[in-house]
């Protein structure tokens, strides 16, 4: 039976047009193979919502993601926007979709493509074979604990102040994420917080651990989280799936991202309790490029593979694309920010034929 699913495109700034437009060609190509109906509509985030109506995140575009069963994001910002507003600004549209469909899981997939390893400033034989997922907590932590500001005291001193703070079922919900993850990849799970300094984060650690006896399948481990720095530098490999809180996690997913060597190729996934999640590349707009057929698609094609996988339960779509991914690049097919000497330096568009080709 062919099963239908409904998907919101979020084309956005910058480059986020072009690399939309190869990754729905894409999803096109790779529904009918596994009896898969998709149909697409097209909201206005950020900037271009912001030209187009004077706010980064209209209702309308909202409302038409909570009627579907994923969200494909592609990029906002741009250097014409950054002197709005904090309130106008594309970033505050992001923000507001997150909080509109109660995004609080946010994964960040680190995998070590060997035709790319070269591009790592790590030595290969430190990041062979890395491929590891973090679960960072989105939306509690010390970003949104209050009390917060900057306050100034009797004596006239200024004074800043952020809250870290969690509730038990933040820690929860965000555990089972990560368990659940974990299941699905290698069943190992590592907890990375500040439990021996910070109140909020033995919370955290106790929570998590508590979590742990309706996963018996899975290993779990804790680390501090200057140690989990370290060791993602020393030995990446000893990680699959690492859960922590919206701070470390903000960091950590970072620095994890950099064992690849190319943001351009690195997706993520937003999901939460129901309703849709969304899925876009880790990059930004790269509005100096817009345009030009230069960008690369793939990190916002592995995001619909994410899609499918994390949004629409279809696994063997999923892998199919990134099979296709890594067939192109065995081919030596490359966009200029992954180029290498020796390989074939094609275009946005002709980095989307070859993946045609590839499925």
């Amino acid at each position: 039976m062919t099963e239908q699913y409904l998907i919101t495109l979020l084309p956005g700034d910058g480059i986020g047009p072009e690399i939309t437009k190869v990754t729905v060609e894409v999803l096109k190509a790779i529904a009918p193979k596994f009896d898969l109906e998709l149909s697409f509509q097209e909201g206005l985030i950020g900037g271009a919502a912001i030209d187009a109506t004077g706010n980064p995140l209209p209702e309308e575009t909202l409302t038409m993601c909570r009627q579907s069963d994923a969200v494909l994001l592609a990029a906002i910002g741009g250097y014409q926007w950054d002197s709005l507003p904090r309130q106008q600004r594309p970033e505050t549209g992001l923000l507001g979709l997150r909080e509109g469909l109660g995004l609080f899981a946010n994964l960040r997939p680190a995998t070590i493509f060997p035709q790319l390893i070269d591009a790592s400033t790590l030595k290969p034989e430190v990041i062979q074979g890395v491929d590891l997922m973090v679960v960072r907590e989105l939306t509690g932590g010390i970003y949104f604990g209050q009390p917060k500001g900057i306050f100034t005291s009797e004596t006239n001193e200024k004074r800043g102040v952020n809250t870290m703070a969690y509730r038990e079922s933040e820690v929860d919900r965000i555990a089972k994420v990560a368990f659940e993850i974990a299941q699905k990849r290698t069943k190992k799970l590592c907890s990375v917080d500040k439990a021996n300094v910070l109140d909020v984060s033995q919370l955290w650690r106790d929570r998590v651990t508590a979590m742990a006896a309706n996963y018996p399948d899975v290993e779990l481990s804790h680390l501090y989280v200057d140690n989990a720095a370290m060791q993602l530098i020393r030995n990446p490999r000893q990680f699959d799936t690492i859960v922590t809180g919206n701070l470390f996690g903000d960091i950590l997913s970072d620095e994890a991202a950099m064992l690849t060597g190319s943001i351009g190729m690195l997706p993520s996934a937003s999901l939460g309790a129901t309703g849709p999640g969304v899925f876009e590349p880790v990059h930004g707009s790269a509005p100096d490029i817009a345009g030009q057929d230069l960008a690369n698609p793939l990190a916002m094609v592995l995001s619909a593979a994410m899609l499918l996988r994390y949004g629409l339960n279809q696994d063997l779509a999923a892998t199919a694309i990134e099979k296709a991914v890594w067939q192109v690049l065995e081919a030596g097919i490359r966009t200029g920010d992954i180029m290498s000497p020796g390989m074939v330096q094609v275009g946005c568009q002709g980095m989307g034929e070859a993946l045609l080709e590839a499925l």
